[in-house]
């Protein structure tokens, strides 16, 4: 029995070096090597259950438990779950009476396993063959527990079978196997490591902009790596495998090939400087070769080639600069440190200093003190990198004088690279800058006010709609001038006006931001450009008119001009401008002409271009002149709307006002509602529609008809809360004879919200007079049941956002349901509004809502054509 054990374990450990060969295939995916390696496992299990050593009839022993705890220590959980599934499975299919136990087995192998790897993972245990050997007896020891359950089995006995040599056998099999696996791990680790350690020099050496080669002591080309092929002698796929000899001239390949031996024997780096013709000229390279520590015959070494013609040819150019040093141009040499060895004629010229006072002297004694250390700093960086700076400075002459000049450094290298001195020659720009301020100025500054010109304006627009473009922001362009300006400078005469000019430019330059433009545009025209507005358009538009409103105040305060006080106002044009696609003279032309139309409406005044802007203000003001002759021509009307049931029998009608706008039409309530109330008229257009319904019920109530029907009119905040509102409406009541039961009047329930008390008392005394009140639009405001409780309603109207969607939408059909149960619990009466569908009307029904109004049933009508639809059902109107 034991020879077969160790015949089943050695078969068990071997089929187990599979693993090597699933973790080298899959290397690149690891959860997939995971699944393999599980499969892997639970094979060898398999194949171990195949040949095993029955202890009794379905009782078997065999390796599993050995694989299977190295699966879970090694491959980790979803490794050892695969592989205990796998081996679990088959045991399953052999049944017998140890079924169960062999599959705790297997499940406390790969259990123990993961234990082991949790434990080793947090370094409380190790991994040594020794501490394996204890595993492994362990797992078996409780193997042997495990299998003395099985009927007809039990510990001692299984002891007897299997004794001591079975948990060494299993053990030293533990270890083996663990050890394998542990090599293997180790050395893929170690492969990986060298794989990621070629791959970062490679990327270190391909980062390297100067051209690199690799080659053996006798000048053999084995690697070549450039960024430009430009520079080499040779295409660089022509150069592997061939000889300095074979591709450079003579002597320069044997030159290289001695510099290559001498790095190879020394050990230490050399250095070689060579000129070379490549496909982009004579270039003249640096060399540095380094010889490859190893014990490869042949030997090889590193060359990194740098291209340096630049350098060498800044080198030359200030060899002929020295031999010019005598010149025209102020020049100094100083030592590393940068004092002063050297100076020329030109340099006394400029500074005043004689050779005697400036020889020894740190460079810094020509130090103006208006560069900071930034400056400076800035500047050696560029020395050291480039060994050139060329620049403006300010310096100081002898006699304290601060002149700007154009200064221009050089630096001075040996042989060995290290600088040696700097070189600087100057020319005095004083009288250059002078002039280049007086074009500035006469090119882009008005010579009377000192603000920008009309050229110096255009520029900056031209930034500001680039930049508006860009990020989006606002700004705007006013064109401000001066009213009645030539009375002024025909009285007075032109000094005067120019006087006038010049003060009026000072205020609008104290009255506007750093960031703002003030510009002179010609003769009395200033033009301001505002940038960085508010987002918000109206925002924005309101900052540019409070600010215009503030120039037009401060321009029309009184000059005083010789000895006499002058107002002169003023007429402002405002273009607003975003990201839109406006060209520069498109919004001069914008702003010119608004402020003309300024001008034609009576002067001293602001006026807006921006069309839309504009349009939407110039229409908001119409409508609401509009709406105040409207309201005094009666231009206001009454449609009606029935309510009825599913059958189409009336029971109650609602008055929506309706506009009849001589140009326009009839005009829609979303329209002119919200302006009305904006401009303080819906008091008044309340007032009115409210007497219209009055007067139409009290006509109904001698047409039996019409003598039932309840008459539903949409109230607004400003009546309802009107200290004399109780008073009108008992009026109305009395003076047009309307039935106040038949009155209904709704209300939103956001109007409720403002003065709950106010309204609860309103109500109840307009309840006394008999009138009804409807919460309209229910369920889209702020329901609350303690208000519904205290109000005196009559009725809810389920608004048209629940009933559209009906009955599809489930949590419309739930508002819904919750509404009517609310309604009956409350004994109001229920309307549903915007019915328009046939499934709408069903599922209304269905939820306990008989009454509806909308297009499925009634449109709004003028009142004769309602009548006369009443009238042609022949039945009168149901209470």
């Amino acid at each position: 029995m034991i020879i077969d054990l160790i015949q089943a374990t050695a078969l068990l450990l071997a089929l187990s070096l599979l693993q090597g060969l699933c973790i080298r295939f899959f290397e690149l995916k690891p959860r997939l090597a995971e699944i393999a390696s599980g499969l892997i496992f639970g094979s060898v299990c398999i194949v171990g259950m195949m040949i095993p050593i029955n202890l009794a009839p379905g009782v078997i022993v065999d390796g599993r438990s050995v694989v299977l705890s190295m699966a879970g220590l090694f491959g980790g959980p979803l490794t050892g779950v695969i592989a205990g599934v796998v081996a679990g499975a088959y045991r399953l299919s052999l049944g017998g009476d140890g079924m169960v136990v062999g599959i705790t087995a297997i499940a406390l192998g790969v259990g123990l396993g993961l234990a082991y790897r949790f434990v080793w993972t947090r370094a409380w245990i190790t991994r040594t063959p020794l501490s394996l050997f204890a595993f492994g007896a362990l797992v078996h020891s409780l193997s042997i527990v495990i299998i003395g359950l099985v009927p007809g089995q039990s510990i001692e006995k299984v002891f007897a079978s299997l004794g001591l040599p079975y948990l060494l056998i299993m053990g030293v099999a533990t270890a083996v196997l663990g050890f394998l696996l542990q090599d293997l791990e180790d050395r893929q680790r170690n492969e990986r490591t060298l794989r990621e350690r070629k791959a970062r020099l490679r990327a270190i050496a391909g980062a390297v902009p100067d051209i690199l080669f690799v080659l053996d002591e006798n000048g053999g080309y084995q690697e070549v790596m450039t960024h430009d092929e430009g520079l080499l002698y040779r295409e660089a796929g022509k150069l592997l495998g061939r000889r300095l000899h074979d591709v450079l001239p003579e002597p320069l390949s044997t030159r290289l090939v001695g510099a290559i031996r001498e790095a190879i024997q020394s050990g230490n780096p050399v250095t070689v400087e060579y000129a070379l013709e490549t496909p982009k000229g004579q270039r003249i390279f640096e060399g540095r070769i380094q010889a490859i520590e190893g014990d490869g015959q042949p030997r090889t070494v590193v060359f990194i080639a740098q291209d340096v013609t630049h350098r060498a040819t800044l080198e030359q150019e200030r060899r002929i600069a020295a031999i010019a040093f005598e010149s025209q141009q102020g020049m100094m040499v100083t030592d590393a440190d940068t004092r002063i060895l050297r100076v020329n004629k030109a340099f006394t010229e400029v500074t005043g200093y004689r050779a005697e006072e400036v020889i020894g002297q740190p460079s810094s004694i020509l130090a103006s003190g208006r560069h900071g250390p930034g400056f400076y700093r800035d500047m050696w960086l560029q020395l050291a990198a480039k060994d050139l700076w060329e620049g403006e400075i300010w310096n100081r002459r002898r006699n304290g004088e601060v002149y700007p000049e154009r200064l221009s450094i050089s630096a001075v290298r040996d042989d060995s690279g290290r600088i040696t001195h700097y070189v600087g020659s100057f020319t005095d720009i004083t009288l250059r800058k002078a002039n280049e301020e007086e074009i500035h100025a006469l090119a882009f500054y008005d010579q009377l006010t000192g603000l920008p010109n009309r050229r110096l304006l255009t520029d900056r627009l031209h930034h500001a709609l680039a930049h508006s473009n860009r990020d989006g922001s606002r700004g705007a362009l006013m064109f401000i001038d001066l009213d009645d300006f030539k009375d002024i400078n025909d009285l007075l005469g032109h000094q005067a006006g120019d006087t006038l000019l010049a003060r009026a430019a000072g205020r609008l330059r104290l009255s506007v931001r750093e960031t703002d433009t003030v510009a002179r545009f010609g003769g009395d025209e200033f033009v301001v450009l505002l940038e960085q507005l508010p987002n918000d358009e109206l925002a924005a538009a309101a900052t540019a008119e409070r600010l215009a409103e503030a120039l037009l105040a401060t321009l029309g305060a009184p000059y005083l001009i010789g000895d006499q006080h002058k107002v002169c106002t003023a007429s402002i044009g405002i273009a607003m401008f975003c990201d839109h696609e406006q060209t520069v003279d498109e919004l001069m032309q914008s702003a010119d002409l608004s402020m003309y139309e300024s001008k034609r409406q009576g002067k001293n005044r602001i006026r807006f271009f921006d069309p839309v802007m504009q349009r939407t203000v110039s229409e908001r003001i119409q409508l609401e002149n509009d709406l105040r002759e409207a309201l005094s021509q009666g231009q206001f009307e009454l449609h009606y709307q029935a309510q009825c049931d599913a059958d189409g029998r009336i029971d109650g009608v609602e008055a929506l006002a309706r506009w009849h706008h001589p140009a326009r039409g009839l005009v829609s309530p979303g329209l002119f509602i919200p302006i009305a109330e904006r401009c303080g008229l819906m008091p008044a257009l309340g007032r009115e529609l409210l007497a219209m319904a009055c007067t139409q019920l009290g006509h109904w109530r001698n047409d039996p008809r019409f003598a039932a029907l309840r008459l539903s009119v949409n109230l607004s905040a400003s009546q309802l809360y009107a200290p004399d509102f109780v008073t009108e409406t008992r009026d109305l009541l009395a003076r047009t004879g309307c039935p106040p039961d038949h009155l209904v009047l709704e209300l939103t329930e956001s109007m409720l919200v403002d003065d709950m008390e106010a309204a609860v008392q309103t109500m109840a005394t307009l309840r006394d007079l008999g009138i009804r009140f409807s919460i309209d639009d229910f369920g889209t405001g702020y329901s609350s049941l303690a208000y519904l409780q205290r109000l005196p309603l009559d009725e809810l109207k389920i608004d048209r956002s629940f009933v559209q969607d009906l009955p599809d939408n489930a949590s419309s059909l739930a508002i819904v349901r919750s509404i009517v149960a609310l309604a009956r619990s409350l004994g109001l009466r229920l309307i549903a509004e915007g019915v328009e569908e046939p499934h709408q009307v069903h599922a209304l029904l269905k939820e306990g809502c008989s009454s509806f109004q909308g297009y499925r049933f009634h449109r709004p009508m003028a009142v004769a054509d309602f009548e006369d639809r009443v009238r042609r059902d022949a039945t009168p109107c149901r209470t």
